[in-house]
């Protein structure tokens, strides 16, 4: 068996999400090659030559591809998916607008959103919002892969040495044009990844009052995210949401604020290690999952923790 799992980055950074793939490709199979496809992404290259489990680094280094078009990246994937039994990607939209395109060339089905590795060929996934787990088995000769990144702990960046080889390919780049692009930016944390997770929902009530949260996250190097009720009431834009049809994290704390917790919203944060909930509402189905729990009203409990949070900052200066 040979494995190959694409790079996720921004030309500059390596994208966590890519150093958990890699630990879920180790456990079927070490040999393993990375694909690297940017502009001008040397760094990312330095990053990953030194990282464990990888044989062989892919790289095209070409300003055609300083933005990822699934249109022209799946071109090459498919150019050599040949050598490759396994072809692994993460759960990000990255992973998911590139890799349904190179299954569907292949004629091949794709294996989504992986938690669990059973063997080569057996799958574990999470089904109907994260309240089931489907065991799926598959007879492809080609398994095209999506990690969930959350399920699997990133690999070491030091200790590897991986050989590097520039590829040289002709491909016809697609009609597509990429025209721009708009991001949220941000110091603190990124939100798939943080370690600790601070979200708010529409028990905050307006966009002015997630300020409070702003508060508390900086205090704990917290990323920020919300629920679908507060992003569709325009309190947060939508790269915030955690959920089914957002973002699922997985961080050692996960506090919610003002979340009632439809299951729509669980599925993107349940497994988080510890989960506090604050909610004046007693029947609210977010305590059911809570490890801690505070009937309160939000805008009383906030600024007390806040407060709190400062005086153990104090003691530990």
């Amino acid at each position: 068996m040979k494995l190959l799992v694409l790079a996720e980055h921004n030309n500059k950074d390596l994208k966590s999400s890519t150093l958990s793939t890699i630990n879920a490709a180790s456990k079927i199979d070490q040999n393993i090659d990375i694909l690297i496809i940017g502009s001008n992404c040397e760094s990312v290259i330095n990053k990953l030559k030194n990282t464990q489990n990888i044989k062989k680094i892919l790289v095209v280094n070409d300003e055609n591809y300083e933005n990822p078009i699934a249109e022209n990246i799946s071109q090459i994937i498919i150019s050599v998916a040949e050598h490759y039994t396994h072809i692994l990607a993460p759960a990000s939209t990255f992973g998911k607008n590139i890799m349904p395109r190179v299954a569907a060339k292949l004629d091949v089905a794709q294996i989504s959103d992986i938690i669990k590795i059973e063997t080569a060929d057996t799958f574990v996934r999470p089904i109907y919002a994260g309240n089931a787990l489907a065991t799926v088995q598959s007879s492809d000769s080609k398994k095209i892969i999506t990690v969930r990144p959350t399920s699997f702990d990133t690999v070491s960046t030091e200790g590897g040495n991986a050989e590097i080889e520039e590829l040289s390919l002709e491909i016809e780049n697609s009609k597509i044009e990429f025209l721009g692009r708009e991001e949220t930016k941000s110091d603190r944390p990124e939100l798939g990844s943080a370690r600790i997770v601070i979200s708010g929902g529409r028990g905050l009530g307006s966009a002015e009052n997630f300020s409070l949260l702003n508060e508390i996250a900086d205090k704990l190097n917290a990323a920020i995210g919300a629920s679908r009720a507060a992003v569709d009431a325009g309190y947060i834009s939508n790269d915030s949401q955690v959920g089914q049809t957002g973002k699922v994290v997985v961080p050692d704390l996960y506090i919610a604020v003002g979340i009632s917790g439809a299951i729509q919203h669980l599925a993107g944060m349940k497994e988080s290690k510890i989960i506090v909930a604050i909610n004046k509402d007693e029947e609210a189905p977010i305590f059911n999952i809570a490890d801690y729990g505070l009937q309160a009203d939000l805008f009383e409990a906030l600024p007390q923790l806040s407060s709190e949070l400062d005086k153990l900052n104090t003691i530990n200066q």
